[in-house]
């Protein structure tokens, strides 16, 4: 089959169109023909070989699909040929063929596109798993989500909105807009001001109850101080750096804070699983409706995929940056 191949660790020119062996379904596994896939931070760290797939897993890049079901491995029962499904994988998305656990495929609401559907998963997943399960947000509750414009931003901008949370979000300018068109309550551009000012004044000092971040160290301090009392921060990636100097402990003790760690790549496929389907229950009479949305950027042909690493890391996107496969 043909596959975007990466034979030593480097910059997006590194990433060819080749040729790979195709998979093989084993029980439980589905062999999709792949029609659309999406660009994740995981995948350039992977590029760049600071971030190896999890043990026994497709060296090729890719974490989530969108195609139709050629072949359903032995046992499985939920999907058949000609199906169109989409889901989350541990790699091998960037692929003309990839597997996928069948508890681990969702069936693509019709109003959806392929693109649409490959739009989805990791970050609708990472955003469930980090409001939902981690950060535990209720109904009345403050989220402060950073990097509001990115692809787990703008689900969790949505996401949080259907939880009946109020939404705070930080993103740069040009970006400030698009969250707020999608819901968010209170968008701050993070380059203007100091956030922590932001989210105090617009509580009247009171603070979030949830703060999602992906940035680490550098705002460290400023997340503990917007918090309010048994508030929660869950950190997703440390893409600012991973030490913060001359902090004071006790501050967390006071507020009774929980600070959580989480990473879903290296996770089980029970717990991707289950996560998988909490979410879809939740969440796909919402896509079905019309109330929640995957929110693509651009969308390039999987032969342009160097192109495509490169305006990732170039920090223009808002929201997901598809591949079309074939």
């Amino acid at each position: 089959m043909k596959a975007i191949i990466l034979k030593q660790p480097g910059g997006p020119e590194l990433l060819v169109l080749g040729e790979y062996e195709k998979p093989l379904p084993k029980p439980y596994e589905l062999l999709v023909r792949v029609q659309a896939t999406a660009l994740n931070r995981a995948d350039t760290l992977q590029r760049q070989g600071k971030y190896p797939p999890p043990k026994g897993e497709s060296s090729l890049l890719g974490l989530e699909i969108a195609g139709e079901v050629v072949e359903a491995g032995f046992n499985c029962t939920r999907f058949q040929k000609g199906d169109k499904v989409f889901g989350l994988l541990p790699g091998g998305g960037y692929a003309e063929y990839a597997v996928i656990h069948e508890d681990m495929a969702m069936a693509i609401p019709d109003n959806l596109s392929m693109e649409e559907a490959a739009a989805i998963p990791e970050v609708f997943l990472t955003a469930w798993q980090a409001l939902s399960w981690l950060g535990k947000l209720q109904a009345g509750e403050r989220v402060l989500l950073h990097a509001g414009a990115s692809g787990v931003g703008t689900a969790g901008i949505q996401l949080a909105r259907a939880l009946e949370a109020e939404v705070l979000v930080t993103a740069s300018e040009k970006k400030v807009q698009a969250c707020l068109d999608l819901g968010a309550h209170k968008a701050i551009n993070y380059k203007e001001v100091p956030f922590e000012d932001e989210v105090l004044a617009y509580t009247n000092s009171e603070g979030v109850d949830v703060i999602v971040d992906f940035i680490a160290g550098p705002y460290f301090k400023q997340n503990i101080e917007c918090l309010r009392l048994d508030g929660r921060m869950v950190l997703l990636a440390s893409l600012g750096g991973g030490n913060v100097e001359n902090f004071d402990l006790r501050k967390i003790l006071a507020k009774r804070l929980q600070i959580i760690g989480s990473t879903l790549r290296s996770r089980t496929r029970d717990y991707q699983i289950k996560l998988t389907q909490d979410m879809a229950a939740f969440a796909m009479p919402l896509f079905e409706n019309g109330t929640i949305k995957p929110v693509i950027d651009s969308v390039f042909d999987w032969s342009d995929v160097a192109e495509a690493h490169r305006y990732m890391e170039a920090n223009q996107n808002i929201g997901k940056i598809v591949l079309r496969v074939g």
